[in-house]
């Protein structure tokens, strides 16, 4: 089993931005992903396996649902304690952070935020913790960067709605309890609903051959004629403002959690040069192994500064969707660029699963795609400071 021996790096000293209970609240989630995740998660993934086990240790940090009310289960954090909770998962592994990612932004805030009371009494404190799990069902086989072209869809059938469709890449489905499912209905508007499973016609198959994410279970959520409970239906939202409003509590996370796969490919990195001895001497002595090393902290300062802000206006309710999507954004592109870099200064031992690299570099090739493609975010900032919609 591998050894952690991550330090963390903190070259503008964003430790003194954090309050003493935030640095408490990350220093839990990082010994917990030391102790529970990096001794297995490099066999989970050659094994292309979802450690059950986790969640009940995720439950435990406060993972699913860090910012819902305490009143429904939640820990009642704030959005910078989220943040910081989604960079040390996303430092153990990309499939974990997604895991909690989805349970807590895709599924336990569309119900707190617009859902009934009853739904949120219901679902939201076994959410919480860990003994239910939910999913998202927002992708289908010919919509993705287009979700207004969904063709899943609900009918009014007096006493309950009739769902019929398909939705996939869907991370947790393999496994999930319940499934919050947008859909439209029989006047063409887009609805939040929640599907159980044991409802008859709903299936969800298991996604098979990933190269990338292999430490989460992904899958599809299938619905053949599926009847659903009319109290299911998520009453206080309609339109794509409704899964848009749960894809920016998605980003926000994302961007702070591939900071945590940046760091742990430059740790790794740093201290494979101080220790591979090449022509004499430790390879960190040479130039261009410098540069490499010095681009790499610059750019993950540079993120770090970037979230903080970003959390700073989520917890003052201002920051804008367009916000959360050029944070998501850059630092996805920046973690992928030195989890590239940091192989190389591994050389041939960085595609081993002895160092971390290989994995977090084909896991980001997947985080960079899902909840908007980069190029999709690029449009999103292009349109706000131009004020032209690209999209049609």
């Amino acid at each position: 089993m591998a050894t952690d021996n991550f330090q963390a790096h903190d070259y503008y000293l964003m430790d003194e931005l954090l309050t003493d209970e935030q640095k408490l609240i990350r220093e839990t989630a990082r010994a917990w992903v030391k102790k529970e995740v990096t001794p297995i998660v490099e066999e989970a993934c050659q094994t292309n396996t979802f450690p059950k086990q986790w969640i009940k240790g995720l439950a435990e940090i406060g993972a699913f649902g860090p910012y819902i009310p305490a009143e429904y289960g939640g820990p009642g954090l704030d959005q910078i304690s989220y943040g910081l909770i989604m960079q040390e998962l996303e430092r153990g592994d990309s499939g974990l952070r997604s895991t909690a990612s989805v349970q807590s932004s895709l599924v336990m805030y569309p119900i707190y935020a617009y859902g009934s009371e009853e739904q949120k009494k219901k679902y939201l404190p076994k959410l919480a913790a860990g003994d239910l799990m939910g999913c998202f069902g927002l992708t289908e086989p010919d919509h993705g960067s287009n979700p207004n072209g969904m063709i899943t869809n609900i009918k009014d059938k007096g006493d309950y709605y009739l769902l019929n469709g398909a939705k996939m890449w869907i991370s947790n489905s393999p496994f999930a309890d319940i499934a919050v499912v947008w859909a439209k209905d029989e006047a063409g508007e887009i609805r939040g609903i929640i599907v159980e499973r044991g409802y008859e016609g709903f299936t969800t198959p298991e996604t098979h051959g990933k190269w990338s994410l292999r430490a989460s279970a992904t899958g599809e959520l299938v619905f053949d004629n599926v009847k659903v409970p009319k109290e299911n239906l998520l009453p206080n939202v309609k339109g794509l403002k409704g899964p848009l409003g749960c894809l920016n509590s998605a980003r926000f996370g994302i961007a702070w959690g591939v900071i945590g796969a940046a760091m742990d490919c430059y740790d790794s990195a740093l201290r494979y040069s101080k220790e591979r001895i090449q022509f004499g001497k430790p390879i960190g002595a040479f130039q261009l192994t410098q540069k490499k090393l010095a681009e790499m902290i610059t750019e993950i300062t540079k993120a770090q500064l970037l979230t903080w802000r970003l959390g700073v206006l989520k917890n003052e309710n201002r920051a804008t969707p367009a916000q959360i999507s050029m944070a998501k954004r850059n630092n996805v592109n920046m973690a992928l660029q030195i989890a590239r870099e940091a192989r190389q200064i591994h050389g041939g031992m960085g595609i081993t699963g002895e160092y971390p690299i290989m994995r977090h570099m084909m896991n980001l090739e997947s985080v960079i795609t899902y909840e908007g493609t980069h190029d999709i975010h690029l449009l999103i900032t292009g349109m706000d400071v131009t004020g032209f919609n690209a999209f049609s």
